[in-house]
């Protein structure tokens, strides 16, 4: 009798480990094979946030009825890269060669071409700016005869080369710089514009690397107009 006892006292002690074995796996969560570690999850990173220039400038793209498209940010290597950069895609004027620009060239530009060009033409050329065409704005290079990265190695910077308008004619800084007296009057208008939205204006006067384009930036003090 006295054995059978002990025997029971034996079993229930077991199912007692038992179930708090079963109790604390139960706290501890999916079991884990003696000598596996649990893979840990990779965390998940939102999109960084463009910086509050930029959210301002984008809001004021938005305000002139701009259409553009935001791009994330890119380091190409070499120091150049694409920050707070977007794709213009209409500034009321069609424009050829648009890359990947800063918002802020962006925005004057549109500006300029709105507010500075279009008004130009109307009143020198009578006639209406139907293309601007360019040379492009990023390119991963130094400025010609220097070390130094061009601000178009930032996409802070857009090469204006010429401008179709709506009676045929094509005016480009190359031939007209210095042709008759109404497109050069139509360019020297246009030039005085931009130095008032860009930091850096370069035009034909300035050296022979800009024969045939203004060059414009948003890079350095501001007031370098040439």
């Amino acid at each position: 009798m006295e054995e059978r006892a002990k025997g029971t006292l034996r079993t229930m002690a077991t199912a007692m480990v038992l179930a708090g074995t079963i109790t604390l796996a139960g706290c501890s969560g999916d079991l884990v094979p003696r000598g596996k570690a649990p893979r840990a999850s990779k965390p998940v990173r939102a999109p960084a946030q463009p910086a509050m220039e930029t959210r301002q400038c984008f809001a004021r793209l938005e305000s002139q009825s701009v259409s553009f498209t935001p791009l994330p940010d890119q380091n190409f290597g070499g120091g150049c890269s694409a920050i707070g950069s977007v794709k213009l895609l209409d500034i009321g004027v069609p424009a050829t060669g648009l890359g990947a620009m800063t918002c802020n060239l962006a925005a004057n530009f549109a500006a300029w071409a709105r507010y500075g060009v279009q008004p130009a033409a109307r009143l020198v050329l009578g006639a209406e700016v139907e293309k601007i065409e360019t040379f492009g704005t990023y390119n991963c290079r130094p400025i010609a005869g220097s070390g130094k990265l061009s601000e178009h190695a930032h996409s802070n910077a857009i090469d204006v080369s010429a401008f179709v308008l709506s009676d045929g004619r094509r005016i480009s800084i190359q031939k007209d710089w210095h042709g008759d007296r109404q497109t050069r009057q139509f360019l020297s208008l246009i030039h005085a514009s931009a130095c008032k939205r860009f930091n850096t204006v370069l035009s034909p006067d300035y050296n022979a690397a800009h024969h045939d384009h203004f060059h414009f930036d948003m890079g350095g003090k501001g007031g370098f107009c040439r």
